[in-house]
């Protein structure tokens, strides 16, 4: 039991501070309100929990085993999600009669991020390395991915709907406009620590 609740702490931290997901569903949520948000918001639950569950299984001691695939994984994330901040940067704000031209983050395109996430790896090998005791194998595996699966859909709802209250605040524009910017450098930013890590499972 105590196991269980430092792991849902764990989950808890790294699920609602800010990060690439974090970022983006806020953003989506201003942009496009909660209702165009949600599978968005479902595609990065679902995702990272399957995610665990594959690495649970033993798609992490490859990594291990083959160090070089998990740089190649790293670089080619970090290159796709500058790619999306540049995306979130140069996009318009939403006007009048133009707004459904524009769509937001799908639900398989946000279930194909979590792959090419640099900080989903590590979550996810360091939960599933970290907490394997929590039950037996292969049940500690779908306990850790289904801890992830239901904090994940509070916390990304929670982003979500954060994104969507700020269209009260942010009306003009220029002001959309602003946050958009923004948002694309955060994302960069976080990018930092990843980089700062070595390989899944050695940062703290």
């Amino acid at each position: 039991m105590d196991l269980l609740i430092a792991l849902a702490v764990f989950c808890l931290v790294t699920l609602f501070t800010p990060g690439s997901n974090n970022l983006m569903l806020m953003t989506s949520g201003l942009n496009f309100g909660v209702r165009r948000g949600v599978p968005h918001m479902l595609g990065v639950v679902v995702g990272f929990s399957l995610m665990v569950l594959i690495v649970g299984l033993g798609l992490g001691a490859i990594f291990e085993a083959w160090p070089l695939l998990y740089l190649v994984l790293k670089y080619a994330g970090a290159a796709y999600l500058l790619y999306l901040a540049w995306q979130i940067a140069v996009s318009a704000p939403p006007s009048p009669g133009h707004d459904s031209v524009r769509r937001p983050i799908g639900f398989f395109q946000a279930a194909a991020f979590q792959w090419v996430n640099p900080k989903a790896w590590v979550m996810a090998v360091g939960a599933v390395s970290t907490y394997a005791a929590v039950a037996p194998f292969p049940l500690n595996v779908l306990v850790i991915a289904a801890l992830f699966g239901v904090l994940g859909l509070a916390s990304s709802g929670t982003w979500l709907g954060f994104g969507a209250g700020l269209q009260r605040v942010l009306k003009e524009p220029r002001a959309v406009r602003a946050f958009n910017i923004v948002m694309a450098l955060l994302l960069v930013a976080s990018l930092f620590p990843i980089f700062a890590d070595g390989l899944p499972g050695s940062a703290p």
